[in-house]
């Protein structure tokens, strides 16, 4: 059995996204398996095809899971000041 690997141009291509968003994907363990052999980054098919099966969907209507995590929800809000306690004075009585 002959394994087929995958360079990173090569994958990125038959899915028509670019490389930048493979190495991404690698960086935050969302894409599919990889191997580093020395300096370069391969896939195999095997690994390519599951990712593929796992993406797979009937309708997109249905609750997947996504390829990219969902930023929007993590916006930055401006935090409102926090409320000062009123200050507890005491009042001394006059001798």
């Amino acid at each position: 059995m002959t394994i087929q690997h995958f360079g990173q141009e090569q994958l990125a291509q038959r899915w028509g996204i670019s490389t930048s968003t493979l190495e991404r994907w690698r960086w935050s363990g969302e894409g599919p398996r990889f191997l580093k052999l020395g300096g370069r980054v391969v896939y195999r098919l095997e690994d390519i095809e599951a990712f593929e099966a796992e993406k797979l969907r009937n309708s997109t209507s249905g609750a997947a899971p996504q390829m990219m995590p969902d930023f929007r929800q993590e916006r930055a809000v401006p935090q409102p000041a926090p409320q000062q306690s009123p200050q507890v004075t005491s009042r001394r009585r006059a001798s």
